[in-house]
């Protein structure tokens, strides 16, 4: 979880999720526990989403791409340079999302465009 304000001042609540937490954009299968995690985690944002917004603080979950991590880096060999991210640039976009979000954007799960990913 990260916290910070969006584009009007209020509160913001971002839960780090991933694509591979979406259901409805699963094409590949594997990474069953990973999955599962996310999976859970986006309920937890929606859920959670439904409380605090009543009380003005926006819940996202939030892909923030693949960031070059000690953690990662066994999982990168086949991804595009442009699309792996240094951890400055994933913290750049993120603030950059956080920064531009609406009140309607609450509940959502988005990418680090800030681009909607089907639940």
């Amino acid at each position: 979880m990260i916290g910070g304000e969006g584009a009007l001042g209020a509160p913001v609540w971002v839960n780090i999720s991933a694509r591979t937490g979406s259901i409805g954009d699963n094409g590949l299968g594997g990474w069953y526990s990973y999955r599962v995690m996310k999976a859970g985690l986006n309920q937890f944002t929606k859920t959670l989403s439904c409380e605090l917004g009543r009380k003005g603080v926006t819940v996202i979950s939030y892909h923030p791409g693949t960031v070059d991590t000690d953690l990662s880096r066994k999982f990168v060999k086949g991804v595009d340079p442009a699309k792996l991210f240094s951890p400055d640039q994933a913290a750049a976009y993120m603030l950059a999302v956080i920064q531009g979000l609406k009140e309607t954007d609450n509940g959502t799960f988005v990418d680090f465009a800030g681009k909607p990913i089907p639940w």
